[in-house]
């Protein structure tokens, strides 16, 4: 006589909540680490446009008699418009601060201070200063730690 040995075959349910909750504890670990990375990327892209527009807008000055461009007046974006960044190609297209999602440039006394609280999702992308060339984002405190500085 053959006695059938019934094999049982899975998992607990201990064994499976064990699982469950380390790759809970990994991913309480590594979420946080992608989000770093993201905002560290849009850190340094934010800076790398400021930086490639303050070296236009100084370019600009030196061929226009150290008179700085408005970039706030009309023809910020007017790519047909002779006598503009994009116009006579200093740049080829308006930047988009990825903090903000906007390119729109308001005019300011102190950029530096003004882009320091100005976080909000779709406000302005850039402060500029028409008197001194100098230009920031909006959310310079997000720049600041992106690029170590």
């Amino acid at each position: 006589m053959h006695v059938r040995r019934i094999v049982k075959r899975g998992f607990t349910l201990v064994e499976i909540l064990i699982v469950v909750v380390i790759l809970g504890i990994l991913a309480a670990i590594v979420v946080p680490q992608f989000t770093n990375a993201a905002n560290e990327a849009r850190g340094g892209n934010t800076a790398t446009q400021q930086s490639t527009i303050e070296n236009q807008i100084e370019l600009w000055a030196a061929r226009h008699n150290g008179q700085y461009p408005d970039l706030v007046g009309d023809g910020w974006g007017d790519r047909d418009t002779a006598g503009t960044m994009i116009g006579d190609n200093y740049l080829k297209a308006i930047p988009v601060n990825p903090f903000t999602g906007t390119s729109t440039v308001e005019a300011s006394d102190d950029p530096a201070g003004d882009a320091a609280g100005a976080a909000e999702e779709g406000g302005t992308g850039w402060f500029y200063n028409r008197d001194t060339g100098e230009i920031r984002a909006a959310n310079l405190d997000e720049v600041d730690e992106g690029d170590g500085g």
